[in-house]
């Protein structure tokens, strides 16, 4: 497995989850997808192709501990669902930029949070979800080079 992978195993123990060869097989696959979200039918397929008896409820319930526990972080793209390894196990909270061509995603380091707290003071937040998009500087480069 790759980068973090202790610290999405200790998770699962912590939480009481069994680490198996299919759960150790979906880090592995997952971790693959620090910088980029993937479609989860992906991970499905990925999945199935190594354990054939292997369920969609199964896979799918796992997609959704592992974004429950922070492991991996999901969003939806339409009608379809994506998921990403977590980049960061030591501060959860973050943002992002993803590039609309090539799909990197780049870890944002500030919160905009306070902002929207100060001019909502007498309302509680108890979530949000921010993410910036457009071109990576290679996408941008590139898109300069054909013009």
């Amino acid at each position: 497995m790759a980068v973090n992978s202790n610290d999405a195993v200790a998770l699962l123990r912590a939480h009481g989850l069994k680490i198996t060869k299919q759960r150790q097989e979906m880090l592995h696959y997952l971790s693959q997808f620090q910088h980029s979200y993937i479609d989860v039918t992906a991970v499905d397929a990925h999945m199935r192709a190594h354990f054939p008896g292997m369920s969609h409820n199964t896979i799918y319930r796992n997609i959704k501990d592992f974004a429950d526990l922070g492991i991996v972080e999901q969003r939806e793209e339409g009608d379809h669902a994506t998921v990403k390894y977590q980049c960061d196990f030591e501060h959860p909270h973050h943002h992002h930029f993803i590039c609309r061509r090539c799909g990197k995603v780049l870890e944002l380091q500030m919160c905009p949070l306070d902002f929207f707290s100060q001019q909502l003071p007498d309302c509680e937040i108890d979530s949000h979800n921010f993410e910036l998009y457009g071109l990576c500087a290679a996408c941008r480069e590139q898109a300069a080079d054909f013009s």
